[in-house]
């Protein structure tokens, strides 16, 4: 269940600057929840903390960077606020065999997609137990349901984020705090260009019927994390993929 919102509460969302991080910001925000905003790129975040009003604080900081991210508790509460809804969003992928890849990209992959989930769980989610009440939600995919070849590190990066957020889940039932991993399909956020795939390229390949818009997929986690589901896959054909793939 979420927290109700409160004067000091915030939601912290990383990779709030586009796509899907951007989506379940707004959504929250049409919530009335006081948020966050983490990220690399400080204009799109103030972009956005301008355009939903007084209710966002801005945190550009690099999760690849482990020093970084180890200052973002002591920067939240310079704001003022406290973490009461932690949503671990951000992530990158590579494309191709591992063959034919590069070390620096693959493990900064892991770094971002696995490493930082671990790492804010860690520093956050101790204080949400102390005070009762609290949730995290991880972002994973459909790819964690089952190898994801040409996108190996990414397809286990996923995988991993799943089952740690499935076993923490389990750690804190009667505590007050939940945990629950948002597992969509394919949805066109400019994610896969980055990775080297486009939109264009990867509508060929997935059926239609399996994409879903970021606004959807937004409000989907946000009324599955509300509900206390553990597991969200927006779009039936998505979770008939997902059983398909275990």
């Amino acid at each position: 269940m979420l927290p109700p919102t409160t004067d000091d509460g915030a939601v912290v969302i990383t990779g709030a600057s586009s796509g899907i991080g951007e989506q379940i910001a707004r959504e929250f925000a049409r919530r009335g929840y006081r948020l966050v905003l983490v990220a690399r790129r400080a204009d799109r975040l103030g972009d956005l903390a301008e355009e939903l009003g007084g209710l966002a604080h801005v945190l550009p900081v690099d999760l690849s960077d482990r020093h970084e991210r180890a200052t973002l508790p002591d920067q939240v509460a310079a704001l003022g606020v406290v973490a009461e809804v932690l949503v671990n969003n951000a992530g990158l992928a590579t494309v191709g065999p591992v063959s034919e890849s590069d070390p620096r990209a693959e493990l900064n992959v892991v770094e971002v997609d696995v490493a930082a989930v671990v790492d804010l769980c860690c520093r956050f989610v101790p204080a949400m137990v102390k005070q009762g009440r609290g949730a995290v939600l991880n972002v994973a995919s459909v790819g964690a349901f089952g190898p994801v070849p040409g996108q190996a590190s990414y397809g286990a990066a996923k995988a991993f984020v799943l089952s740690y957020t499935q076993a923490m889940r389990e750690e804190l039932r009667g505590t007050g705090v939940t945990a629950a991993a948002l597992c969509p399909g394919p949805v066109k956020t400019g994610f896969g260009e980055a990775a080297g795939i486009p939109d264009e390229e990867a509508e060929k390949a997935l059926p239609k019927f399996m994409w879903q818009e970021a606004d959807a997929v937004a409000k989907a986690a946000v009324d599955g994390l509300a509900s206390g589901r553990g597991v969200i896959i927006p779009g039936a054909a998505n979770r008939i993929a997902a059983v398909f793939r275990s």
